[in-house]
């Protein structure tokens, strides 16, 4: 006979296992000194850049990230206006309250796990999509093609 053993729901974890494990990558790259602030973090930049990308970009992003993650993505409706990657942490900044230095900081945290889910190939296609000043943030160099 096989009988389904769940954990009572108070023990029982409220995220995937794939998104936890994102949150402990952000975690340990931002040297936050919670899984708390992680989360804040994760939070805070994912919903910045649902409102930046937009197209198959942000379908395939979104396919290739933890369920909990794309919902924060995709829960964002783009903005008709993008912003310059230094504007994006500006505007991150304002709506946290937390120092230019510190949205920063996040932002390249989360971008890091990001792009461990995306992947180098769609990262740079959202790179080319996304206006200037992205690349650093994904802690790439920012390559201008030649004129």
């Amino acid at each position: 006979m096989i009988t389904d053993v769940r954990a009572p729901s108070e023990h029982q974890q409220p995220y995937g296992t794939a998104y936890e494990q994102m949150l402990e990558k952000v975690r340990y790259e931002g040297a936050y000194p919670t899984r708390e602030k992680a989360e804040d973090a994760v939070r805070l930049v994912l919903a910045g850049l649902g409102r930046q990308l937009t197209g198959d970009e942000r379908v395939d992003l979104a396919a290739r990230l933890p369920l909990e993650a794309a919902r924060l993505l995709t829960a964002q409706i783009p903005d008709t206006r993008p912003l310059t990657g230094w504007a994006f942490v500006k505007d991150l900044a304002a709506r946290s309250g937390a120092s230019l230095a510190t949205t920063r900081w996040d932002t390249g945290s989360v971008f890091a796990a990001v792009a461990a889910h995306a992947g180098p190939d769609l990262i740079t296609r959202i790179l080319r999509r996304l206006p200037t000043g992205y690349a650093l943030l994904f802690g790439q160099a920012e390559l201008n093609p030649a004129a």
